[in-house]
């Protein structure tokens, strides 16, 4: 089982988490130590690619600084293989009783995906507090967000999903919103290029971002 995250909870383990589509397994090691570097530790590998299980293994085995976890986690064989390869957290764009219970049986944190108010309410029902908001921008962004902060203030978010660096800030500020998740600061031709050096400068800017700002 995974060890335990250095956080009560998911969502305060940093305010801006990287979301990885990693295309080669050999780019995961100089690619998280490169976001930690920066000073974003909590590193989000979604399993959109073929090499994504390798990526979060060798991550693990490799970077302990980093605290990696799966996105994308949509079945409940995934989460038994994620977990087996030192994913420290799960993330899924939607949710059903079924993958729920698989997350819960996991022994590790988990956000699943809500992009309505009544999927929102339904979790709660279940108890799940905190939840990923996706696809962040097309259902509604920061005004639908603040929108269910009167009504369902024990809900907590980590928004993902067309956020940048000139949004990210804005989310932030929300007082439902823990945490932000991008992929703005891995430019597709700095990852081609192997450019470590570029990705630790954006991943610096992304962490500056929290600046002022208190995870709530």
């Amino acid at each position: 089982m995974a060890s335990p995250l250095p956080a009560a909870s998911v969502l305060d383990l940093a305010p801006v988490v990287p979301v990885l589509a990693i295309e080669d397994a050999g780019d995961a090691v100089p690619l998280a130590r490169a976001l930690v570097a920066g000073g974003l530790s909590a590193i989000e590998v979604t399993l959109r690619t073929p090499a994504a299980v390798e990526a979060i293994r060798e991550i693990a085995g490799q970077v302990p600084e980093a605290v990696v976890g799966a996105g994308t986690v949509i079945s409940p064989g995934q989460v038994t293989e994620v977990v087996a390869a030192g994913a420290r957290f799960l993330v899924s764009p939607g949710w059903t009783d079924v993958l729920l219970e698989a997350m819960r049986g996991s022994g590790v944190p988990f956000l699943p995906g809500v992009s309505t108010t009544s999927e929102v309410v339904a979790l709660l029902e279940r108890g799940v507090r905190e939840m990923k908001f996706f696809p962040a921008e097309a259902a509604g962004g920061t005004a639908y967000l603040k929108s269910l902060s009167g009504p369902l203030p024990q809900a907590r978010f980590c928004p993902t999903g067309g956020i940048g660096p000139a949004s990210a800030a804005d989310y932030l500020a929300l007082p439902n919103v823990a945490c932000v998740g991008g992929s703005w600061m891995l430019p597709p031709d700095a990852v081609t290029a192997r450019d470590w050096g570029r990705v630790e400068a954006l991943a610096r800017e992304a962490a500056a971002l929290s600046a002022g700002v208190t995870c709530r």
